[in-house]
């Protein structure tokens, strides 16, 4: 099976950081990829239009994003952006880098840097 994941947080969604669970907004299930991909185009398209800003990924993760879209983290004492996220799974897994015959590595811009203040917890 395959799943196509929509997030709303702190972290682009590569990161898989503890907990990234919590900042799923929305997740469809697909049996083949063709399906699976096919909307994720689409909500990649529709995420395209209505944000000016994005990162994407070779197999299949993206973050779109406003830079006036952000939250105060008072672990952080900072800004943080927020992310609009998509992603695609196997079987829960990410997809393998590499696996794709095309590419999908590309962005408009980039994200401010996070304070050094601001810990991963992966």
């Amino acid at each position: 099976m395959y799943q196509v994941i929509k997030m709303y947080g702190d972290w682009e969604p590569w990161w898989f950081l503890k907990d990234w669970q919590k900042d799923i907004v929305e997740e469809k299930s697909f049996e083949y990829f063709e399906d699976a991909f096919s909307f994720y185009k689409t909500e990649c398209l529709s995420l395209k239009t209505s944000l000016p800003s994005y990162k994407c990924h070779d197999n299949l993760q993206a973050a779109f994003w406003d830079k006036t879209e952000q939250r105060w983290c008072e672990n952080c004492g900072d800004y943080l952006q927020q992310y609009h996220s998509i992603l695609m799974l196997k079987d829960g897994q990410e997809l393998p880098k590499g696996t794709f015959s095309y590419h999908f590595n590309v962005q408009n811009d980039e994200s401010r840097p996070r304070s050094q203040n601001c810990k991963l917890e992966s």
